[in-house]
């Protein structure tokens, strides 16, 4: 199940029913996004989530939307065996290549094609790859490559913005953002404590959005009845 809540008022903005996955739950996200736009008009300056949101697709669609991303980014790319992670290499996007730490460029080509190649995305992934003689004569090999012939970098096609949620993850915005993220996991807990919604008892997705509509809805109105409250006195 997922919520779009307003972060100020922790007021549920829209709901969403998926099946557990979290491709279906991230997916979900654009879909509640747009249809508040078209409802309410509203469009959210930034978006707050855990890092099962924090891939490079669901990144760049929020970019692209000019929505900040204070999610924290979905990376593997770092290592836990003492080798030279994708950190230690600095990426050049005028020239399209990566330099290592010994100073050598990671290419995604390195030979001349009779038909010139631009790009070897692949499932959104580019590949770069060092040279073995480079590699092969290199100091630092033991520390980049110790089990492989030469160095390669994988480098996702939406990392533009991976690079954006980066940097947005050390600003007090994002820590804000990170604390008013509790509020939905509230909302959730008081969901199954207080309400007691602990199993569904209707089927399917369409039962399910019937069932937390519902729910959405008198949490709503216990909480719009204290912020009223709030206000007069």
């Amino acid at each position: 199940m997922n919520y779009l809540i307003d972060n100020e008022h922790a007021i549920i903005v829209d709901v969403e029913p998926t099946p557990g996955r979290t491709f279906d739950e991230v997916r979900s996200t654009a879909t509640t996004l747009e249809r508040t736009r078209a409802r309410f008009g509203l469009t959210p300056k930034r978006l707050a989530a855990d890092t099962a949101y924090g891939t490079g697709k669901f990144l760049d669609w929020l970019v692209g939307q000019e929505i900040e991303p204070h999610i924290p980014v979905w990376d593997k790319g770092s290592r836990d065996d003492g080798t030279f992670g994708c950190s230690d290499f600095t990426f050049d996007p005028d020239l399209d290549q990566y330099t290592c730490p010994a100073g050598k460029i990671l290419r995604q080509f390195r030979r001349n094609y009779t038909v010139a190649r631009t790009d070897s995305a692949h499932d959104g992934i580019r590949k770069y790859r060092a040279s073995q003689k480079d590699c092969q004569t290199c100091e630092l090999k033991a520390q980049c490559c110790p089990n492989m012939a030469s160095r390669n970098m994988l480098r996702s096609v939406h990392e533009e913005a991976r690079d954006q949620a980066r940097q947005l993850a050390g600003t007090p915005q994002f820590v804000t953002s990170r604390n008013e993220r509790k509020k939905v996991e509230m909302l959730f807990t008081h969901l199954k404590t207080t309400l007691r919604f602990e199993r569904m008892r209707l089927r399917g997705l369409s039962g399910a959005s019937d069932e937390f509509h519902l729910a959405a809805m008198v949490q709503n109105l216990r909480r719009m009845a204290r912020l009223t409250a709030a206000a007069a006195a």
